[in-house]
């Protein structure tokens, strides 16, 4: 009796399959419980949203169904609104009575140069402005303040040190050329008069890095150079306290 031959057992290289299978279907079903347990409520996502875009100042277009009178989303937008607004008008009362305190004191400091006519005190869009005639700082054809200036300028800058609103410091003069060797032209006078002023400022406590100052030269006369009296009035200094719509935008610092 012939014996019959052992069957051969083969490898199974797809085994692998199996598990893999296996694998991806518990993936998916991870992937379909982590989506099922993440899914946003669109109802409270729409009221959020019209919220903040209604308290920004964008009016946002929101359904009937979705702004019912006395509803959660209407007691909410107007909560936001409401405190917004109040926000918004203290920072700017704040404001108004900071400028209106800066005016009053420089009047104050300034009130004999005002009555005399070296000074003015005005507020425009920009903020507070003080206007002060050259010949009450500086000897003619230089940027050395005068000893009898530095006490009532120090004054004000008493008055500009309990804020933190930026300041721009402009020198002006008249049309007449100045050539010499300190000052080759008059760019570089109305430059120093209005350096010197912000040197004063900083010695008596307003922080540097609220003051700017520059020199405009001849430009954008106040009078007509014409005459005497115009080319005295053109020859001056100007401080103005920018209110904070005015105020320079800060720049990033450079990487």
């Amino acid at each position: 009796m012939a014996r019959r031959p052992k069957r051969v057992e083969r490898d199974n290289h797809e085994r692998w399959l199996i598990s893999y299978a296996d694998f991806i279907t518990l993936l998916f079903a991870f992937f379909v419980v982590m989506y099922a347990i993440s899914a946003v409520n669109v109802e409270k996502y729409k009221i959020f949203s019209a919220a903040l875009t209604s308290a920004f100042g964008k009016q946002a277009a929101v359904k009937p169904e979705m702004a019912e009178p006395g509803g959660e989303q209407e007691v909410l937008l107007k909560s936001l609104v409401d405190r917004r607004n109040a926000r918004l008008g203290e920072r700017l009362r704040k404001q108004q009575e900071y400028m209106q305190g800066v005016a009053s004191g420089l009047n104050q400091a300034m009130a004999a140069q005002i009555a005399s006519g070296q000074v003015s005190v005005t507020s425009t869009s920009r903020g507070v402005v003080l206007e002060i005639n050259a010949s009450a700082l500086f000897n003619q054809g230089e940027a050395e303040l005068q000893s009898s200036s530095i006490k009532t300028m120090s004054r004000v800058a008493q008055i500009l040190g309990q804020g933190d609103q930026s300041i721009e410091v402009e020198g002006y003069t008249d049309d007449t050329p100045i050539k010499n060797a300190r000052f080759p032209s008059n760019w570089e006078l109305s430059s120093a008069r209005a350096s010197s002023v912000v040197r004063l400022f900083i010695e008596h406590g307003v922080a540097a890095a609220r003051l700017t100052a520059a020199g405009s030269a001849a430009n954008r006369p106040v009078a007509s150079n014409d005459t005497a009296e115009g080319r005295a009035r053109n020859r001056r200094v100007t401080v103005t306290i920018l209110s904070p719509a005015a105020a320079p935008l800060e720049q990033p610092p450079e990487q």
